[in-house]
């Protein structure tokens, strides 16, 4: 009675004055049979500006009496749940119908709000997060939306390492840990971002499981972890494992939890881990992963981490030579072991300085 489920149904309350003048806001206003009639922005830097063919306006009540719109369309972020609140309510009491979105303002969460909108004989409305349609073709669904995290944008400031690998189970957190214990042993304040269940393992300088997030909240979650690190651990260089691969072909489900951990990094370089004959992990190797990596974020992959628990034999020196890398085993210490690691990603963000 509430959800919105078609364009048809949001072309019968417009037109819209639309509240976010960004990206949502944007491809509300391309909906098919959507009229929009203005928008409006609390960002002072949006007002008076053209977006979408209207000037962006800073106040309803005035939109309201300059066009001709009958209802108010919330297009705000996760994070801007109070802003939203607020402009709903005013929305109601000046007689406009309301579309809201889950990430926007929850009616499940807010029904004195659908009761508000009876009362003034408008009408309020959540465009669908369509889990109908996911228990229908897997039998179960989230019970709401579980992307709960505000959206960050924050650059550090100190040199980001990135742990990736080919597969699972590769060798991503026991490099890691090795490279951040062998840089603190050296006089770093180096911090050690664990991403998975096992990260109770010491060295770790914090730990969450990442895979227990929203794969919309995973960026935020580790652009925020870094951020706290800087803002209260004064360190002189991040280490983060990854999670699973972008692209190994036995398990596909984590490898948008692998590129999520990666795009939140947003590292200066990159450590690739892989193990040679895996036993029940199916990598398809290096090559397409350094180039999955580095297609898909601005970095650089400087060094490889080779586990050979089962591939004892597997020549360190014709990985080296056919990459071009510096390819050690931490295991064994074998051609530098993890001090020939640090020191190449020493001297490469060093470079970056």
């Amino acid at each position: 009675m509430y959800s919105i489920t078609s364009v048809k149904d949001l072309a019968e309350l417009g037109p819209y004055i639309i509240i976010g003048a960004g990206g949502g806001g944007e491809k509300f206003s391309n909906f098919t049979g959507v009229k929009t009639a203005g928008f409006l922005d609390d960002a002072s830097e949006k007002q008076g500006t053209e977006f979408c063919g209207h000037i962006v306006g800073s106040d309803l009540k005035t939109l309201i009496k300059k066009t001709n719109s009958r209802a108010v369309a919330i297009m705000l972020p996760i994070g801007a749940e109070g802003a939203a609140l607020k402009y709903a309510v005013q929305a109601i009491d000046l007689g406009q119908n309301v579309v809201t979105s889950f990430r926007s303002l929850s009616l499940e969460n807010n029904s004195s709000l659908i009761k508000f909108a009876d009362q003034n004989n408008v009408s309020i409305k959540e465009i669908s997060s369509r889990f109908d349609n996911v228990k229908k073709v897997m039998g179960i669904a989230p019970e709401k939306c579980t992307e709960i995290l505000p959206k960050l944008t924050y650059s550090h400031k100190v040199p980001v390492i990135f742990v990736g690998g080919t597969s699972q189970e590769c060798g991503k957190r026991t490099t890691t840990k090795t490279l951040g214990e062998t840089a603190k042993k050296m006089g770093l304040n180096a911090i050690i971002i664990s991403t998975d269940e096992m990260g109770i393992e010491e060295p770790t300088d914090i730990n969450y499981r990442a895979g227990s997030l929203s794969v919309m909240d995973v960026p935020s979650s580790v652009m925020g972890t870094v951020k706290y690190m800087e803002e209260n651990k004064d360190p002189d260089i991040i280490f983060i494992e990854g999670q699973s691969s972008l692209t190994e072909t036995g398990n596909p489900h984590p490898k948008g939890l692998s590129a999520a951990i990666l795009f939140g990094a947003m590292p200066d370089a990159v450590i690739l881990c892989h193990r040679p004959n895996h036993p029940f992990r199916e990598p398809i190797g290096i090559k397409y992963e350094l180039n999955a990596i580095e297609a898909v974020e601005p970095t650089k992959v400087i060094g490889l981490s080779i586990n050979r628990r089962n591939a004892p034999e597997e020549s360190l020196e014709n990985i080296e030579e056919e990459f071009n890398l510096p390819a050690v085993d931490i295991y064994t210490n074998s051609n530098g072991g993890i001090i020939r690691l640090l020191n190449c990603i020493l001297d490469y963000v060093g470079d970056l300085e």
